[in-house]
């Protein structure tokens, strides 16, 4: 084991061997194994945007299999799906990839102006395909935020007593938000320092913007001359927010980019902001397969240093 990887482990010496171990197959496996840094294919969207708007734009990723392969093939740290696409590979790729559970899910048939996330799946689904950590998503800013962090955080307890690590999707969003607010550097910030406190190990937000939502929080930004003019300065601060950088950030992809300069540009913000990583779903499964190789090759590149 590296010593990045110890230093790693050892901001997490509260848990049992068992989730310092999974946490460990995560951050050894695939092409920037033993870095500290990460590349993780998610594909929830089939459920979160439907699957026409999801896997239209390359049928290849209506099959379960094909999310298993590229993974595998681009050498990714791990693999996230919900229970279903899981189910459907987990034992034709049994020990290939490190596998995440997404828990809970939310669809998009309604119309609404507070979200909510229903458990999906359980721990001893996670245990029984073979998961090296569980996944749960939360929404800061919704009215019906304090019932999902109390369900995340009693799901979480449970994970972590059989020895799996937490991930936390923490995606703000709601009534008490503007859509500009929902990806604001202040509010990013406060998403990420919420799923520290709920006991994730890694956390995912979204890029920021220098939009400031808050305005007790501009007061602030604005009074200590808090550097967020730039993407990597703001990276370095979200960063900050997770316990000082003491805990695991990795950053959304977003919706498909055509552009894959900003795409690169983007991981370049983020290695240099001292982020983890990128969690990148439609940016990848939504190209064609060896465009989507050749893109996740360079990402790779770029968290390896390879590329500046």
């Amino acid at each position: 084991m590296t010593e990045r990887l110890r230093d790693i482990l050892n901001w997490y010496r509260s848990e049992n061997p068992g989730v310092l171990t999974n946490l460990a197959r995560m951050l050894n496996h695939g092409r920037l194994g033993g870095t500290g840094r990460m590349v993780i294919l998610p594909v929830d969207q089939g459920w979160e945007h439907g699957p026409a708007r999801s896997f239209g734009p390359n049928e290849e990723g209506y099959d379960p299999h094909y999310h298993f392969k590229l993974a595998i093939e681009a050498g990714l740290n791990a693999y996230a799906a919900p229970l279903g696409f899981l189910e459907a590979g987990a034992a034709e790729f049994a020990g290939e990839i490190p596998l995440i559970l997404k828990a809970n899910n939310h669809d998009n048939l309604a119309d609404e102006a507070d979200s909510w996330q229903a458990l999906t799946a359980t721990v001893g689904d996670a245990l029984r395909l073979g998961c090296c950590a569980i996944g749960l998503t939360i929404y800061p800013g919704s009215a019906l935020r304090q019932e999902m962090y109390e369900n995340v955080r009693a799901y979480a307890e449970e994970a972590k007593a059989v020895g799996l690590p937490v991930v936390i999707w923490s995606y703000p969003r709601g009534s008490s938000l503007s859509k500009e607010g929902e990806t604001a550097i202040d509010v990013v910030g406060y998403a990420a320092q919420i799923a520290c406190q709920l006991g994730a190990h890694i956390v995912k937000v979204k890029l920021p913007s220098a939009h400031i939502e808050q305005d007790a929080a501009r007061k602030v930004y604005e009074k200590e001359r808090i550097p967020i003019a730039t993407q990597a300065e703001r990276v370095r601060h979200v960063t900050q927010c997770a316990f000082g950088g003491r805990r695991i950030v990795i950053f959304s992809g977003g919706a498909k980019k055509e552009d894959e300069t900003a795409i690169f540009e983007e991981a370049k913000a983020i290695r240099d902001g001292g982020g983890f990583g990128s969690i990148i779903g439609r940016n990848s499964f939504q190209r064609q397969r060896n465009d989507a190789l050749k893109l996740l090759d360079t990402i790779i590149s770029i968290y390896a240093g390879k590329v500046q």
